[in-house]
């Protein structure tokens, strides 16, 4: 049985399709690159803004016309959100909710009756991943949400909080490190909610992690800000623990933050990312921004670009907003004309890349060690090919023999300024 797996959107998705290839490949299917060469195919889709249910809807159908005598399974935010109708007007063969996206593998082998070799036939030590040209994993620890932002039907599409046990965390990043993955990232939908049904929380499984694994490196996917306690700091002064977070602030507008239902204003935010850079030297925040929430106004967007810039980020992952059928927000008064939002992307967007190129300015002349992950764009036989990140998640483009054996290999790098364009550091391999 070959099996061919798409995703669309988050890194928790991503994270689940792999667990999903880890699952396939022990049932005793073979993970195929190729659509047009699988029995089965998986497409994990997603619902955050309406391009992405665009996005969504194209993937499947492209699934399909791709290898039409395929089995075709999807699951994910946009299918959960109508599942009925996702199976009717796409044609699909299975819908997976959320819910029940964790026993995918075993619900597909049931449901559509299908015949795989005995797990006892597998090959030992298969690994989807580093075939997948892969050297970090994204591990989910937790679904679901317990907020309600105005914007997000997200809350809907995965509902309540569910925690993993810590036990199966740690099996689970022990078996990646063990097949050589070198850096993990922990992933949720509200991942600062871990622990809430578990008498646990974040703090706690990361402590655990570092303990109980050895996996070189260790980052958390997006945190709201709200939910890091007073003593998480102290976390980081275990070096594997990786000095960067994504703390997604959507907005540097108090007023349009509380339209939003935000839980942080912006003096919280900016006071957090000083303590930040105060207990852990070189520490790089990156965020979300949403542009052209419903009301904002000419000085609301002022505030915001004057509140970015004077926080600094290390990047930018900026979203025109999109309504979303269900939310708050899309009901709202006084929705921002597309022109208007357009305008103002293009100066978030410059904002975003001045910020960027400042950032890895400071990094110039220092050494690190860089997780290399392979070529650089795919470039062969010359010098400068390899590419990477730094602990603080900089990328790297480094300059160092085209033969040599330095994928999936943590090296001590020397960086150099930025490239041309601003968006990544060049650097040298180190003498000691």
């Amino acid at each position: 049985m070959r099996v061919h797996l798409e995703t669309l959107g988050c890194r928790l998705n991503e994270a689940e399709l792999e667990r999903w290839s880890r699952d396939f490949t022990a049932s005793g299917c073979r993970i195929t690159t190729d659509p047009a060469d699988a029995d089965l195919v998986v497409v994990n889709t997603c619902a955050v803004t309406q391009e992405a249910v665009r996005k969504s809807r194209k993937l499947v159908r492209r699934a399909q016309r791709a290898n039409p005598h395929a089995k075709l399974v999807v699951s994910g935010c946009y299918a959960s959100l109508d599942p009925l109708e996702t199976e009717q007007a796409l044609g699909v063969d299975l819908v997976i909710g959320n819910q029940m996206k964790d026993r995918l593998v075993e619900i597909t082998r049931q449901k559509l009756d299908l015949h795989v070799m005995p797990e006892i036939a597998t090959e030992p030590g298969e690994n989807p991943l580093l075939a997948r040209g892969r050297q970090r994993a994204f591990v989910k620890v937790q679904d679901g949400c317990r907020y309600r932002c105005t914007y997000c039907i997200i809350t809907v599409a995965r509902g309540d909080e569910r925690s993993r046990p810590m036990d199966a965390i740690v099996d689970e990043i022990n078996l990646l490190h063990a097949e050589g993955i070198q850096e993990v990232v922990l992933t949720g939908v509200h991942l600062g909610g871990y622990g809430s049904d578990r008498n646990s929380d974040l703090t706690t499984l990361i402590t655990g992690v570092l303990e109980r694994t050895a996996i070189p490196r260790l980052r958390l996917g997006s945190v709201e800000p709200w939910d890091l306690p007073d003593d998480f700091w102290r976390l980081f002064e275990t070096p594997r623990f990786m000095p960067h977070l994504h703390l997604p602030l959507q907005s540097g507008s108090d007023t349009v933050l509380r339209r939003m239902a935000r839980r942080c204003k912006t003096a919280e935010f900016a006071r957090l990312v000083a303590e930040a850079r105060r207990s852990i030297p070189g520490f790089n925040v990156t965020t979300d921004i949403i542009v052209g929430f419903p009301g904002e106004t000419p000085s609301e967007w002022q505030e915001s670009l004057a509140f970015v810039e004077r926080v600094g980020f290390g990047h930018l992952h900026i979203f025109a907003y999109s309504p979303r059928a269900g939310t708050r927000a899309a009901v709202m008064p006084d929705q921002v004309d597309p022109d208007t939002k357009k305008q103002r992307s293009h100066e978030m967007h410059a904002l975003g890349a001045r910020l960027k190129r400042e950032t890895l300015e400071r990094f110039a002349g220092s050494t690190c060690e860089v997780l290399i992950e392979g070529k650089e764009n795919g470039k062969q036989g010359a010098a400068g090919c390899w590419f990477g990140y730094t602990p603080h998640f900089l990328p790297v483009a480094i300059q160092a023999d085209d033969t040599a054996a330095l994928e999936n290999r943590i090296m001590r790098v020397r960086l150099g300024q930025p490239n041309a364009e601003g968006n990544q550091l060049t650097g040298r391999l180190s003498d000691d």
